[in-house]
């Protein structure tokens, strides 16, 4: 393997402007080598800032602080080599499989003949011959990623970078995709030297990558570095492979212990405008809460143990237990979700008092709702625009995750009744019906 690194990060910092003039960090000191022939896994919880540096690592997003270098030249604009794939499928609905596989390779100028060639050859590379004059429309789920993936790969790049590629898709299509593209990458099929894929799912991340990186949340900070010395295929029912998996859960749900005020950010992390939501329901956190106070748990539950009798998928629970950290109904650590006080309240409480309860947690703890409600107070007819706060975001985040954002707010801000929105006119009120 070639000892000079495809990709480097020095002390990388980023931070974004809140409402009140102060400063959300968001990542801080991150130092990372991608080498060739390597995959390269970021793995944390929500508010860790992994969609961030893929951003920064793309040259979509300038750093705060420290350095970027790939290939040796410092990143200070979207990198020629470096491409992604998003966690949306992001196609043009308008344009064929052939046409949204055809459109990078337009903008690089390339002849007519090549463009169509190179086109054609990743399409069949990655599964989707015979489909070409489809339309995304007629594609499923999998079919859609797949053209994602053939569209980063057709221009040649020397890094994949993955934003939780395989998050929106089912069990059973993600498991195939993520074996096809395993299979590929194994046999020296695909024209790519390295990867980074961004993920909160452990299971995943023990499965494709060389190496994992644990973040932790709010900053997003390196605080472990594990080799997984597996060779491929991986069996997820081996020994070794069930023992890095347990180790990464401890990893991902420990608190620093030799800092009392560290300990209780990263135990109950803000939330500020910039940070990605969840799209979580309020019955998903209601469920969780009194799943968590009923007998055999008590108020207190190992996430696997949970897990397993919710019949949920750890990666579809962690975004709900989060979601219940952030508004302080729940403290997660050592691999165990413990409830707070006012959890224990709300899981026992009638629907009125429950949705008291969360008005106060959201306008507290998350900062885009309380926003979103200073500034319908404040305007005399107490209605702003979705654009409003969609064109404020978005200076944070994609436009995929910013809609994903506000339509979390929406959805909680009308539980709690702390503000209305009517889809039609794309309108906040303080008008509740």
């Amino acid at each position: 393997m070639d000892q000079s690194p495809l990709l480097s990060l020095q002390g990388v910092r980023k931070s974004f402007p809140k409402p009140d003039g102060g400063e959300l960090l968001v990542l801080d000191d991150i130092n990372l080598t991608l080498h060739e022939s390597e995959v390269v896994g970021l793995l944390g919880r929500s508010g860790s800032g992994k969609s961030t540096l893929l951003r920064l690592i793309a040259g979509l997003s300038r750093p705060g602080g420290g350095s970027i270098s790939y290939l040796g030249r410092k990143v200070e604009a979207p990198a020629r080599g470096v491409a992604m794939v998003f966690q949306g499928f992001a196609l043009f609905p308008w344009l064929t499989v052939l046409e949204n596989v055809e459109i990078g390779l337009e903008a690089l100028g390339l002849p007519r003949k090549e463009i169509r060639s190179r086109s054609l050859a990743a399409i069949d590379l990655i599964g989707l011959d015979g489909f070409e004059s489809a339309y995304p429309r007629e594609l499923s789920g999998g079919m859609r990623q797949r053209v994602g993936f053939a569209r980063a790969l057709v221009v040649h790049p020397n890094i994949i970078l993955m934003d939780e590629a395989f998050s929106a898709l089912d069990v059973l299509t993600a498991e195939t995709l993520r074996t096809d593209f395993l299979d590929l990458w194994s046999e020296g099929q695909l024209p790519i030297k390295g990867v980074i894929l961004v993920t909160h799912n452990i299971e995943e991340a023990v499965l494709m990558c060389d190496r994992i990186l644990v973040f932790s949340s709010n900053p997003g900070r390196i605080v472990t570095e594990l080799k997984v010395d597996l060779r491929h295929p991986r069996d997820r029912l081996d020994p070794q492979f069930r023992k890095l998996v347990e180790r990464l859960y401890s990893e991902m749900t420990a608190r620093p212990a030799d800092d009392r005020a560290a300990a209780r950010a990263e135990r109950f992390p803000g939330v500020g405008i910039g940070t990605i939501l969840p799209q979580v329901s309020t019955n998903s956190l209601s469920g969780l809460l009194e799943a968590i106070a009923a007998s055999p748990y008590d108020g207190v539950a190992e996430l696997p143990a949970i897990a397993a009798a919710l019949l949920m998928e750890i990666d579809d629970l962690f975004p709900v237990a989060e979601t219940l950290q952030m508004l302080r109904f729940a403290d997660i650590a050592g691999g165990a979700i413990k409830l707070t006080a006012e959890g224990a309240t709300f899981a026992n409480a009638a629907v009125d008092e429950r949705k008291k309860l969360f008005a106060q947690r959201l306008l507290a703890y998350i900062d885009l709702a309380a926003h979103i409600r200073r500034i319908l107070d404040e305007r005399p007819s107490h209605k702003a625009p979705r654009s409003r706060f969609s064109d404020e975001i978005e200076d944070y985040m994609s436009p995929e995750a910013a809609d994903q954002t506000l339509r979390a707010v929406i959805d909680w801000g009308r539980y709690a009744e702390a503000f209305a929105y009517d889809d039609q006119t794309q309108m906040f009120s303080l008008e509740n019906p």
